[in-house]
């Protein structure tokens, strides 16, 4: 009586087992095989820049506070009146930095410091959208800043880049759609619908170079090129 009794409580969990094997319903459809293929497509497109932007400012040391802040405002706004009158559009000058520190003496060892004057300084940016005037605008901030002229850097740029972005894009996408043409003939099989597109742009940074504190006139100025540039990753169905 005993062994009959393991031998029903066997059959039945075997049976419970094979039930539950068979409720459970497989993670993905029988015979159903996905094949893809993922690839990364790469375009660039070059453009001449159109506009060249200056980094200036005015720098004054004096005693006082006051006389510091009076001397730099007074030249910068004689600054920004002589570029309007060299046909830079007044909504092209923006005022980038305003500044005011203390100056030290007492250096040696153990000296108490003190103050011994005050640095002021006032930056703007200049937007030359005339490239052949741009040398020339430069000397005039040279001229009119004179010995307090500070110019930090220019850099060019491309002031609508919409089209070189839309031809960047167009290639990556067909550099990765000819890629996975090549996958699929080489392994024997069609390329299907695409499945996803993910996509990263990039564009070589404005042309930017550090300027002197004083400069001769009729700098040499060149705008080279600037390359706007996309990478797309695509997956494709292959059947």
């Amino acid at each position: 009586m005993p062994v009959r009794f393991s031998l029903a409580f066997a059959a039945a969990t075997m049976a419970v087992a094979t039930l539950a094997a068979c409720d459970s319903s497989p993670s993905r459809p029988a015979g159903e095989n996905p094949r893809e293929v993922t690839v990364v497509g790469s375009g660039q497109v070059q453009g001449v820049p159109d506009t060249l932007t200056a980094d200036v400012g005015i720098e004054f040391i004096a005693p006082d506070v006051t006389t510091a802040m009076n001397q730099t405002s007074e030249r910068q706004q004689a600054l920004i009146d002589a570029l309007v009158d060299a046909g830079v559009d007044r909504k092209d000058i923006s005022t980038t930095d305003v500044s005011l520190q203390p100056q030290y003496g007492g250096a040696e060892p153990n000296a108490v410091r003190t103050i011994v004057g005050y640095r002021a300084g006032n930056s703007i940016s200049v937007k030359i959208r005339k490239l052949d005037s741009a040398s020339r605008v430069l000397a005039t901030i040279v001229g009119t800043g004179g010995d307090a002229t500070r110019i930090n850097s220019v850099r060019y740029s491309i002031e609508d880049d919409s089209q070189l972005v839309t031809d960047a894009r167009a290639r990556a996408f067909h550099d990765a759609k000819d890629r996975a043409q090549q996958y699929a003939e080489l392994s024997g099989m069609h390329l299907g619908k695409i499945i996803s597109i993910s996509e990263s742009s990039g564009a070589t940074p404005p042309t930017r170079a550090p300027m002197p504190r004083a400069m001769a006139a009729d700098v040499p100025l060149e705008p080279g090129q600037q390359t706007v540039s996309f990478t797309v990753t695509a997956i494709w169905e292959l059947s």
